[in-house]
């Protein structure tokens, strides 16, 4: 006669079971289609993690294997290997540390990320979205590039935030809600805002631009975003578009990086509409103030 009393641990072993299964399985179709459109899109991810070669060019063959230098007055950053090595990438790290290192900037040893990872923007990327960026980049291919360690000339705090719980995005319903979140896990904010001495940005300057960054392309000036004549005051929404995804002044003049132009063609219209009305609801504010 089988003994009852083992039937609960046997019920216990198979929920186990069934969800370790479960967590294994294979991200959807969908997953990753929304992971690539964000990724080769309003995130873009490649644009600091791809490996470049002296003229900034992207080395597509070495993936994103790091290596791209930020030399700023505040720090020496490198951006990292985010390929599937398992030595000098995160192959060995599991989904969940993935998501914690995108949004609190927290390394499984428990070191903090340092700028310019943007922490305080992707804290507020949804679960659905992590998810879907996480899911794509297990399917990086493995290069191995040891890349240098950053160094920073002020005291890195004990975190960039609380931990991040459950994250929903706003409903594409409401276009500047949905805007606003579209600009935020897509760092726009990130260039296009002064900056303090201890390297925080200055809220009260949001989106005036006026940073400058130099590079293999010379100096780059980031430039306004908010609707003041110093900005976008004027512009069209063909003309803001064919900025942000073409790379171009109202005159035609070409833009310089280290802004994604070519992942921001990627942006669909629904979301470039989105993002243009967040645009024109920023209070207007000078050039750089």
């Amino acid at each position: 006669m089988r003994n009852s009393s083992s039937r609960p641990a046997a019920l216990a072993i198979l929920m186990v079971c069934v969800a370790n299964i479960a967590a294994a399985a294979p991200p959807s179709a969908a997953t990753l289609e929304r992971g690539r459109y964000l990724m080769d899109g309003v995130v873009a991810c490649a644009n600091c993690h791809m490996a470049r070669g002296p003229r900034g060019e992207y080395l597509a063959d070495k993936g994103m294997s790091g290596g791209m230098p930020f030399d700023d007055k505040m720090f020496k950053a490198y951006a990292p290997n985010v390929t599937q090595d398992r030595e000098t990438g995160v192959g060995k790290w599991t989904d969940a540390q993935l998501v914690k290192a995108i949004r609190e900037g927290v390394r499984p040893d428990g070191s903090l990320i340092g700028p310019p990872m943007p922490v305080e923007f992707y804290r507020h990327l949804s679960d659905d979205d992590v998810n879907a960026i996480v899911a794509v980049l297990r399917t990086e291919p493995a290069v191995r590039n040891a890349v240098p360690k950053s160094t920073f000339n002020f005291p890195m705090p004990p975190s960039w935030g609380p931990p991040v719980k459950k994250v929903k995005a706003p409903s594409r319903a409401h276009k500047v809600k949905y805007g606003e979140y579209l600009s935020t896990i897509g760092h726009c904010m990130e260039c296009h805002t002064q900056r303090d001495q201890k390297g925080m940005l200055v809220t009260a300057s949001l989106g005036s631009g006026g940073r400058s960054f130099p590079g293999p392309w010379g100096d780059s000036v980031s430039r306004n975003l908010t609707p003041h004549e110093s900005g976008l005051k004027g512009w069209t929404d063909a003309q803001i578009s064919k900025a942000v995804r073409g790379g171009v002044d109202r005159n035609g003049q070409p833009y310089k990086p280290p802004m994604a132009f070519q992942h921001y063609k990627n942006i669909d219209d629904a979301d470039m509409a989105a993002l243009t009305a967040y645009l024109r609801s920023l209070p207007p504010r000078p050039f750089g103030k």
